[in-house]
């Protein structure tokens, strides 16, 4: 059945059951992935989801339900879920059901060529990144990863207020790991694209930079405990960004798991740091004209200049705070309800290359890696202790690398203590959390625990 004969009749069947506010959220995602080893394909994933998200208002209470299936034993399924959900229901949130906005934005996220790339296409792409990294350098005795992956997402949402919207989205992402032996000593470096533009998927350039990586750290030792001064590479800063991250959503705030209560219009970071929430980024792995909720989406300073200008809200947070909706209503699947996420959520890059960061660091330390952010960081206290590796730095220089040792701090410091900010912003993957970027941080110095 086609979506839109699909809501006129869970809408018309709704409203003979005595619903009184109706919305529908349907879903429809593909992904495909892809693992080579020697090769092979050593791992293949095709999976195809689509389903419908039903909330509705009766008797003053709002009940929620899903199905899978679009036919008319599904139809019927929703409204009596809906329906039986509301009565049982005890929670006192008051939940809005948004008429739609004046206007949406136009958002570029969906790449029709990206979407025709075959699957043959995208086995001999990581075939190949087995390959590069294989032929780059003999010490590579392994590549223990190499992958590729594509998902596609569109989005439906209708009510009984007016709204009725859509988008659509898709992405690719490559990944390879390699390990190098030399004598008794094991190295691994790692690399990852993501984007939506299938062209700029360089198999050769990813897998010599995972090769250059492994090799640069042959011959790692620790480092004097004490504090240093450090440079964080753009994807550990990226890391940390996502782990804390959910410190800016409203509702950690109001239920007092966020330090920030009380902190808008307040200096609390560097005033080199600023912070963007961007669902409009043109091809953004989060981008969207709407948000969760059907709100139009728009493009927020977090953190300008060190200051802190807003939460990220949905109607619920944004009604108890007596503010507007930021747009930022989560659902991470039509079984999910509404939550609050970040969209395309990065630091703002610098002028400065990563080169430049290092010479003016002059003496310190550079992380690449860090171990253990799910159990070694607290989300509201903001403190973190972490095993890392990366590079010592004297007069500017990369001398040798380093391991064996453990970072330590609280990322409402380290957003304090930013000296500089380099202009190598780069993404990971998008995920439920939104799609977080950061380019390398120079720190002003952080605990360092050696030897």
């Amino acid at each position: 059945m086609e979506i839109q004969e699909f809501k006129d009749r869970v809408f018309t069947a709704g409203q003979a059951a005595g619903l009184e506010e109706m919305e529908i959220y349907v879903s429809q995602s593909k992904h495909f992935s892809a693992r080579v080893f020697q090769k092979e394909v050593d791992d293949y994933t095709v999976s195809v989801e689509q389903g419908v998200g039903f909330r509705a208002r009766f008797s003053g209470k709002v009940g929620y339900s899903y199905v899978e299936i679009l036919d008319q034993d599904s139809v019927e399924l929703l409204v009596d879920g809906a329906k039986a959900n509301a009565q049982i229901i005890d929670s006192a949130d008051e939940i809005e059901f948004f008429q739609g906005s004046p206007s949406y934005p136009e958002v570029v996220a969906f790449n029709p060529s990206l979407e025709a790339v075959s699957t043959e296409e995208r086995i001999e792409f990581a075939k190949a990144l087995e390959a590069e990294a294989l032929a780059t350098d003999e010490r590579v005795s392994m590549v223990n990863y190499a992958a590729t992956g594509y998902s596609e997402t569109e989005v439906y949402m209708a009510n009984t207020k007016g709204l009725e919207q859509s988008f659509h989205r898709n992405g690719a992402i490559g990944f390879v790991s390699a390990v190098i032996r030399e004598g008794e000593q094991v190295k691994t470096g790692a690399r990852m694209v993501f984007g939506n533009n299938w062209d700029k998927f360089d198999a050769k350039q990813l897998a010599q930079d995972a090769v250059k990586e492994a090799t640069s750290l042959l011959g790692a030792g620790s480092v004097p405990s004490g504090d240093y001064p450090v440079l964080l590479r753009h994807d550990v800063a990226r890391d940390l960004l996502a782990t804390f991250a959910s410190v800016f959503s409203a509702e950690a705030v109001q239920k007092g798991l966020s330090l920030l209560e009380g902190r808008l219009g307040q200096q609390i970071a560097s005033s080199k740091v600023t912070i963007i929430d961007d669902p409009l980024l043109k091809n953004g792995g989060a981008s969207a004209t709407f948000d969760g909720e059907g709100v139009a989406t728009r493009t927020k300073r977090v953190i300008e200049s060190g200051q802190l200008t807003t939460y990220l809200h949905n109607l619920k947070t944004a009604k108890k705070d007596g503010v507007e909706s930021t747009g930022n209503a989560s659902r991470p699947s039509f079984k999910s309800p509404v939550g609050i996420s970040p969209t395309n959520f990065f630091i703002e890059p610098g002028t400065m290359s990563y080169d430049e960061l290092i010479s003016k660091m002059g003496h310190g330390i550079i992380i690449i890696d860090v171990q253990g952010l799910h159990s070694g960081a607290n989300p509201v206290s903001g403190d973190f202790s972490l095993g890392a590796y990366g590079y010592l730095v004297e007069d500017g220089q990369i001398v040798r690398p380093i391991e064996q040792i453990t970072v330590a701090g609280n990322f409402f410091k380290v957003l304090e203590t930013v000296e500089e900010i380099a202009s190598d912003l780069e993404f990971g993957s998008p995920g439920h959390r939104g799609h977080i970027g950061s380019p390398t941080l120079l720190i002003r110095d952080l605990s360092i625990a050696g030897m």
